[in-house]
């Protein structure tokens, strides 16, 4: 079975949704089920066959988050140090044409987002980070044309 890497506080994020899936969201949509069978007819009532639906989208996404809490490696990034790239690192990258930074944390690919400047590991930009010191360049194939950066900072924790 593969170990899928992951910080802590990823980790938290997603036994907190499997916590609110089990606890709050499952016992609803099973009290929705019910209410809706005491309409009559199931064949057609829309209410019955949406909380059904609900209940097989919610049923399916514990599975998954189970298996993916089953096999987390959580790697504590608050430990790590130096200015090497790794997994948990934040690196503040230049684009070499505009000279415009961005600031990326290299998490893994469950608990990434890009609004929130979480890449994951497995993206292309974090893929040409992984090995790199501060002040090496890198190249990312892009699907517009490769662009080309170079790592200005690179924090843990």
């Amino acid at each position: 079975m593969e170990k899928i890497p992951m910080t802590p506080v990823g980790l938290a994020r997603l036994e907190e949704e499997l916590r609110n899936l089990k606890l709050v969201e499952r016992p609803a949509v099973i009290a929705a089920i019910s209410e809706a069978r005491e309409h009559g007819d199931l064949s057609e009532n829309a209410e019955y066959h949406a909380a059904r639906e609900r209940q097989s989208f919610i049923e399916g996404r514990i599975k998954e988050l189970e298996d993916i809490v089953s096999r987390a490696e959580v790697i504590d990034i608050t430990k790590m140090s130096g200015k090497t790239v790794r997994f948990g690192a934040t690196v503040t990258v230049a684009d070499d044409d505009t000279d415009e930074e961005m600031t990326y944390q290299i998490v893994g690919a469950h608990e990434a987002n890009l609004k929130e400047g979480r890449i994951s590991v497995h993206s292309p930009i974090a893929k040409a980070l992984i090995g790199k010191n501060l002040g090496d360049s890198i190249e990312v194939k892009a699907p517009g044309g490769s662009k080309f950066y170079e790592v200005v900072a690179v924090k843990f924790g």
